[in-house]
């Protein structure tokens, strides 16, 4: 994981040149603010289009946003979720090999995948599909996992609950069963503080007991499990005589075929579990560094559009990342704003929350453009 996992993306406005804003930003920073780690966003030139498809776009880009960042959060709990189960630790998070913090700190724009020339809500559209669709195919892996890890489960809660409820037939061995034309035996769950008083009545339930047939298999922390081995013909009798006493009798069949069936089961539901959290596991992290690397590309469409629509054209701008301690924030915030020239700081604090609010859904607005990434 990133040691920083809380990012500032902004832009400032550039009047001549901005290689002068640069060197005074890395200069006051230096001095004022020396433990903020700061780099240069690089925003490629875009097609700026009207300036009613801006506006136009500018309203849905914050949702968007939302959205994508959301599928990146997903999608690293779910590496948390399957690192944890597994029990290791959760590895590094990367996109093509590069750490997800060095990718946005020396982010480059990739024309292959989105061209420069086309128009703005070309791309985000395409950023926005392409993220929807890991995020479906995300939704499907998980829930044929989960499925797995259901069947399992319960597998589990019957071998490991309470005898009442509980498979029994790894607790029966053959020669606890007494099966031939005439005899039967059954099982009998007493509970625990009971026990005497079975020993003591069963024989007298019903005519026709085996004397001194009950054997005592297993006991949990609630009941024990006993046989009782009896004629056929009393079974019936002999139910009903018992829970009228509070013994339950478990219908139970021993079946050796049955028994190595459902251990067969298991064994493929557990080697079907550690195949699709190994397959999940996989897949998240290159669908991770897949929508880290969608979303800072969205993040610098958002930069571009948003600066123009406050910088005005043509484009001028100097866009940069920093990664303010919380002390420090208040500070840096005064270096961004001095280096904007003051041009109308007192509007900007006097004006209540404005639509030009951060990425990072920012509810304090700035005379610089400026939004918050979260990592983690």
């Amino acid at each position: 994981m990133a040691a920083t996992s809380r990012y500032w993306i902004v832009s400032l406005p550039v009047h001549a040149s901005a290689t002068t804003v640069w060197n005074r930003l890395r200069e006051s920073i230096s001095k004022h603010s020396f433990d903020t780690p700061l780099y240069r966003f690089n925003v490629p030139d875009l097609r700026v289009g009207t300036l009613d498809s801006l506006l136009a776009l500018s309203d849905d880009l914050a949702k968007s946003n939302a959205f994508i960042e959301g599928v990146t959060h997903k999608i690293r709990r779910q590496i948390e979720e399957l690192e944890k189960v597994s029990g290791v630790q959760v590895g590094s998070l990367t996109v093509d090999g590069v750490p997800v913090d060095s990718y946005l700190t020396r982010f480059v724009w990739d024309e292959g995948k989105y061209p420069t020339m086309s128009p703005l809500r070309e791309i985000v559209d395409s950023i926005h599909v392409q993220v929807a669709k890991i995020e479906d195919d995300m939704k499907i892996r998980v829930a044929e996992y989960s499925n797995i890890r259901s069947q399992l489960n319960a597998i589990n809660r019957k071998q490991s609950g309470s005898l009442a409820v509980r498979d029994l037939s790894n607790l029966v061995n053959p020669e606890d069963i007494v099966t031939s034309e005439h005899l039967v035996t059954l099982l009998a769950i007493v509970p625990k503080y009971s026990q005497k008083d079975w020993l003591s009545s069963y024989e007298t339930l019903t005519s026709y007991v085996v004397p001194r047939s009950t054997k005592k298999l297993h006991e949990d922390n609630e009941y024990a499990l006993y046989t009782v081995t009896l004629f056929q013909k009393v079974a019936d009798n002999f139910r009903n005589n018992a829970r009228e006493k509070g013994f339950q009798i478990r219908e139970f069949e021993y079946s050796p075929e049955a028994q190595d069936s459902r251990k067969q089961e298991l064994e493929k539901l557990v080697q079907d579990q550690d195949t699709k959290r190994s397959s999940l596991l996989q897949w998240c992290y290159a669908s991770y560094g897949e929508v880290f690397s969608s979303w800072m590309h969205f993040c610098a469409v958002r930069l571009f559009a948003e600066s123009i629509l406050r910088y005005g054209l043509p484009p001028s701008f100097l866009s940069a990342v920093l990664a303010p301690s919380g002390k420090s924030e208040k500070k840096v915030r005064s270096i961004l704003e001095e280096l904007c020239g003051n041009v109308n700081s007192s509007y900007w604090k006097s004006e209540d929350e404005v639509s030009v609010a951060g990425l990072g859904g920012e509810a304090e607005a700035f005379p610089y453009v400026s939004f918050t990434l979260n990592l983690v």
